[in-house]
């Protein structure tokens, strides 16, 4: 049976060699760790559900100039003219959107607050009594505004009458982070020294911007208020239609704009979908790059070890035709070089879990980037473990196909 003193006496004789492998193989599990953990973030975010229904919504955005263009009246007739098109089940105007890189953005809390500080920031959706069809957000409790609730919001008066609203709908998201043990409809949160009662809470919908980190609850928390949006402060037309006729009503729309507003442009005419695309284009692209990464480095590791592997089988021949002359059978000569190869690897691996802690800390500092679940640890542990094997597993089989009489001819 293969004991780890003769081992340990060949790897003293190469200190050198043996340190490299170490160090590369320690090398490779910091920063496979911690790339394999971005991956999977970046992955697990591209995959977060919007809570809207993404495959009917198409969506365009018409820009304005000028007095009198794209105001609330204006945005009125553009929607009564795009509901009459054949397969548009529901229009609005909305002043943002899910994944679309701008928000409206207030802080509430439980309490009057002087200085905005203490809060709970919640980016705020508005847009008309059939937001919430056209985007199908589901109200879950309470009730939904009445439609004598909703104002106009104009350039002149936005900001004055949007942080005096005095009534909201709420994310259930949203809702259990200010009262996680109780009802919130009826519950009066602040924003400054406003209150604001819900009056309703609603299915999650995802924030316009979302963190880095795809468990984060704070990614659907939203507050919808009773205004009506318009072109003259950059919002969407929205439309809601099955999938089926989505390209052929996207196509029709634009036309009708088009039509209405010969002077105007288009800023953007684009399913759901697209938006949703072009927001996560970084994540995938990030996830290529990493898992590239990950594969090439793996691949150099792999690489280092067969190398190490085939120059210490032609510096032991002699030696391994010897142990073959005293009765060491071809099984004994693998498992000695797989033994060997495990005991590098556990020495790259323990000093390498606290390099990839060390790497982890230092993009928590600088790309929050969130901690490295232990998990990981033992994940590349296994993987670095297996890579080891393989790698040696060709050195190691022409070290037992040695014959015994290569000791006698070295003799």
């Amino acid at each position: 049976m293969t004991t780890l003193r003769p081992i340990l006496s060949a790897l003293r004789r190469h200190k050198i060699a043996a340190l490299l492998i170490v160090l590369e193989i320690a090398l490779a599990f910091a920063i496979v760790s911690n790339a394999l953990y971005i991956v999977v973030g970046r992955l697990q975010r591209i995959d977060l559900p919007s809570g809207i229904d993404e495959p009917g919504l198409v969506l365009l955005q018409l820009a304005t100039a000028g007095a009198g263009r794209g105001t609330v009246a204006s945005a009125q007739a553009d929607l009564a003219a795009l509901r009459a098109i054949p397969g548009v089940e529901s229009a609005t105007a909305i002043n943002s959107l899910p994944l679309s890189h701008s928000q409206w953005g207030l802080i509430y809390a439980l309490h009057p607050m002087r200085t905005f500080s203490g809060g709970v920031q919640a980016p705020v959706y508005f847009g008309g009594p059939d937001l919430l069809k056209t985007l199908g957000v589901r109200m879950l409790q309470g009730m939904s505004f009445p439609p004598s609730a909703y104002r106009d919001l104009t350039p002149q008066n936005a900001f004055k009458i949007f942080v005096a609203a005095r009534q909201a709908l709420i994310t259930q998201a949203y809702a259990k982070r200010l009262w996680p043990h109780a009802n919130a409809v009826g519950k009066i949160m602040y924003m400054g020294e406003t209150p604001v009662q819900v009056i309703g809470v609603v299915s999650n919908i995802i924030k316009p911007y979302i963190s880095a980190n795809a468990h984060d609850p704070g990614n659907y928390y939203a507050v919808f208020s009773p205004f009506r949006a318009a072109p003259d402060l950059n919002a969407w037309y929205a439309l809601r239609c099955r999938p089926a006729v989505c390209p052929r009503v996207l196509k029709a729309a634009a036309g009708k704009l088009q039509a209405m507003h010969p002077t105007e442009t288009l800023n953007a005419q684009e399913s759901f979908m697209h938006m949703r695309q072009r927001y996560f284009r970084n994540d995938r692209a990030m996830a290529w790059l990493l898992a590239g990464t990950v594969l090439a480095l793996l691949a150099v590791t792999a690489v280092g070890i067969v190398g190490l592997a085939s120059f210490w089988v032609q510096q032991r021949t002699r030696q391994i035709g010897v142990r073959r002359a005293l009765g060491a059978r071809r099984v004994d000569i693998l498992r000695y070089f797989q033994t060997e190869n495990f005991l590098l690897a556990t020495a790259g691996i323990a000093l390498g879990c606290a390099a990839a802690i060390g790497i982890n800390v230092w993009l928590m500092a600088h790309y929050a980037v969130p901690r490295l679940p232990i998990l990981y640890l033992p994940i590349g542990a296994v993987a670095l473990w297996t890579l080891g094997q393989f790698a040696v597993l060709g050195p190691a089989l022409r070290a037992a196909r040695v014959p015994p009489t290569v000791a006698m001819r070295a003799a």
